[in-house]
């Protein structure tokens, strides 16, 4: 009786202590998994703001390619009407100047230099000196103040890098961005890195439809001068909370070629040993390469972690401990403790199977179940669907009203999905706002994008939180077995890129598509 007495609780206690360590190391991976994938998202936002303001500029440089293209590169004021009226300095700050080179040949460069005395710049030479068969010096800088005012007459063709960038433009007649330079307007020792955007000017009336006449009449270019600090603060302001980031020219990750640094990963250097994720991105604007690195502060995870697992283990503790200390006082009821014993585990290996906030299988269950389908489908010879489902723009959600309404949102989309399918049907959350349906026993490819088609219609029913009224849309991805795939891995594969295909055409719709029948995609799109 004794021995009895002491085995049976210890036996519970360590089963349960088990469960409770499973459940917390699952919670644990799926917590990391959606940290990443918010970092991801953040890597990708921070390239496309990169992407988008870098278009941007190029408009506005296009826009004083035609100017001059119109009234003359030497009509000065021209161009300071323009810069005035875009102000700069209200609506593209991270803009230095805006300026025009003239491409001078050897034996023009005296008369050059002569009519450009003959404006008003008394001491215009074009440096540096030294005799070259042809230059390229700046003869206009906009605004032409503070730092603008220094001398003109640099000849930026002088200069390896800067002169790659004009050749590019020259050749395609597209804008093209120098590597990382020091502007001349910039006398500090330590002046911060620059780089500039050319796009070519052509002798009025002459053809330049190839790259041999855009050679023989090239009369100069347009250009737009940043400091990269100025860029980035117009871009950002500041990083967000628990981020850092540089930004290297080209693909090498040196010092010789940082272009920026956000101060947060200047504190990052000194303590690598708390980075949580780190990754590149490789972006091209106006056909030069950057490389975005990206790292994580510990802030990043307090504020977009949804880690669970202290909890499950706090939880899974207290009730192994309790459990076992109930079957120590209540040997004589035996049975009782058993059945108690019973319950908390059959309830901490819920917590391992399903989701914490949703209630719904998680990843680990609902592969558990697609096996089993594949297994009785190949069996019977039978189809049946996998659907993928992503809520769109659910980001914005949580930066404009707090993870807290986040989270009620998902729960309520957690509610209409297990409304919306088959009592033979599973529905899972297996991350972040991604949802995965299994559809067994399909009699018809159909039936499965109908659902698809009902899920889509039900998410965007209005989300009423309090005094909020919120309307979600979402795209989904769907793949059929065995049409689309015979294993968990094909399925899931085409399932996922059909879903992100959805996205990419405008998302709120749901897509087949499989990749040996690119032929059967079929998208049904919400009005």
């Amino acid at each position: 009786m004794g021995v009895r007495t002491i085995f049976l609780p210890l036996l519970i206690l360590v089963v349960a202590l088990g469960i409770t360590w499973l459940a917390w190391n699952h919670e644990h991976q799926v917590s990391r998994v959606g940290l990443r994938s918010q970092f991801d998202s953040s890597l990708r936002e921070a390239a496309s703001r990169i992407e988008q303001r870098m278009a941007a500029y190029e408009q506005i440089l296009r826009g004083v390619q035609g100017l001059l293209a119109t009234t003359g590169m030497f009509d000065r004021s021209a161009l300071r009407d323009y810069v005035n009226t875009i102000q700069l300095d209200t609506n593209y700050a991270g803009i230095q100047a805006i300026g025009v080179v003239e491409l001078v040949p050897s034996q023009r460069k005296d008369g050059h230099i002569s009519a450009m005395r003959r404006l008003g710049f008394v001491d215009y030479e074009i440096h540096p000196e030294g005799p070259r068969d042809v230059y390229a010096p700046i003869i206009q800088r906009e605004p032409y103040f503070g730092r603008n005012r220094a001398r003109l007459g640099f000849d930026p063709w002088s200069d390896p890098v800067r002169r790659l960038a004009m050749e590019k433009a020259r050749d395609s007649s597209m804008a093209a961005l120098s590597g990382k330079v020091r502007l001349t307007i910039d006398a500090e020792v330590d002046a911060p890195p620059s780089f500039v955007m050319y796009l070519p000017l052509f002798a009025q009336g002459q053809p330049h439809g190839s790259v041999t006449q855009r050679r023989a009449h090239l009369a100069g270019w347009v250009y737009i001068a940043f400091r990269m600090s100025d860029f980035m603060a117009s871009l950002y302001g500041t990083l967000p909370q628990g981020l850092t980031l540089a930004i290297f020219d080209d693909v090498d990750l040196s010092e010789a070629a940082l272009l920026y640094r956000s101060a947060e990963d200047s504190a990052r250097r000194q303590r690598p040993a708390e980075d949580l994720l780190t990754a590149n991105e490789y972006l091209v604007a106006a056909g030069h390469t950057w490389t975005l690195s990206m790292s994580t502060l510990p802030e990043f995870e307090t504020r977009f972690g949804h880690d669970a697992a202290s909890v499950i283990a706090m939880a899974g503790t207290g009730l192994s401990l309790l459990v076992a200390l109930l079957a120590w006082m209540m040997v004589t009821g035996r049975v009782r403790v058993q059945r108690l014993a019973a319950a908390m585990t059959e309830e901490l290996r819920h917590l391992a199977q399903h989701d914490s906030l949703t209630g719904l299988p998680n990843r680990a269950l609902f592969s558990d179940r697609l096996n089993h389908e594949l297994v009785r489908a190949k069996r019977h010879g039978e189809h049946f669907a996998l659907i993928f489902l992503d809520l769109d723009n659910f980001k914005l959600i949580n930066d404009n009203f707090g993870h807290a309404v986040g989270d009620l949102v998902l729960q309520q989309i957690a509610l209409r999905l297990r409304d919306s399918i088959r009592a033979s049907d599973t529905v899972g959350r297996i991350g972040g706002d991604e949802f995965v349906v299994l559809m067994p026993e399909l009699p018809e490819s159909n039936d499965a994008l109908g659902l698809a088609e009902k899920i889509r219609q039900a998410v965007r029913q209005p989300i009423a939180i309090d005094d909020r009224e919120l309307v979600m849309s979402c795209s989904l991805g769907v793949a059929i077995y065995p049409d689309d795939g015979t294993d968990e891995i094909a399925l899931t594969k085409n399932a996922d890129t059909a879903m992100y295909q959805a996205k990419e055409n405008g998302r709120d719709s749901v897509r087949r598509n499989t990749s040996d029948k690119p032929t059967s995609a079929r998208v049904l799109t919400g009005s």
